[in-house]
């Protein structure tokens, strides 16, 4: 467990100034980069970022998709697709979409990853339940083979940073380490 409780780190900052080798979109099934997280992404990554989302197309939602940093500082943005357009997020949805940018950043021999509250803006997932469920698919992952050397969680504000931490803490006092 220390090995893995290491190897997530909580953060409070901006996802789009992240140095990590990718960052993670709240995203929805049609990569449409409205608003909220994927707004502040193709203000600060450009344009190109979207195109390459045009050119996908749709995923599932629960899936995830890739394409190129564009002007951020990570190399990439994984493309969490928890929600249709419009839509709600689910917790079956966040919990897959999140395996998934886990499995991609994996193949893609990444070593850092960071992540947003996916969900808990626009479509209004609760923030308890989203640590609940992103620290557990982290864990997870974890601790399987995999490139990853640090999933970061950077959250928006102290309060969501603070229940983050709540849940991380509970999590590592039960010891547990099951999803």
């Amino acid at each position: 467990m220390a090995e893995i409780a290491d190897k997530i780190v909580l953060l409070q900052g901006d996802l789009t100034e992240a140095d990590a080798d990718a960052i993670v979109n709240a995203a929805n099934n049609d990569l449409q980069l409205g608003g909220g997280v994927a707004g502040a992404i193709r203000r600060k990554g450009g344009e190109q970022i979207q195109r390459e989302c045009n050119a996908i197309g749709s995923v599932p939602v629960g899936g995830a998709a890739i394409t190129s940093g564009g002007r951020l500082k990570a190399r990439h943005v994984i493309h969490a697709a928890s929600m249709q357009l419009g839509g709600a997020t689910t917790g079956r949805a966040l919990r897959s979409s999140t395996a998934h940018s886990l499995r991609i950043a994996a193949q893609n021999n990444l070593k850092t990853i960071a992540f947003p509250a996916v969900g808990t803006g626009i479509a209004g997932f609760p923030m308890r339940e989203c640590a609940e469920i992103m620290l557990a698919e982290a864990q997870k992952h974890l601790q399987g083979a995999t490139s990853l050397e640090q999933v970061q969680f950077i959250l928006f504000d102290k309060q969501s940073l603070e229940i983050f931490e709540q849940v991380w803490k509970e999590t590592k006092k039960k010891g547990n380490t099951e999803a």
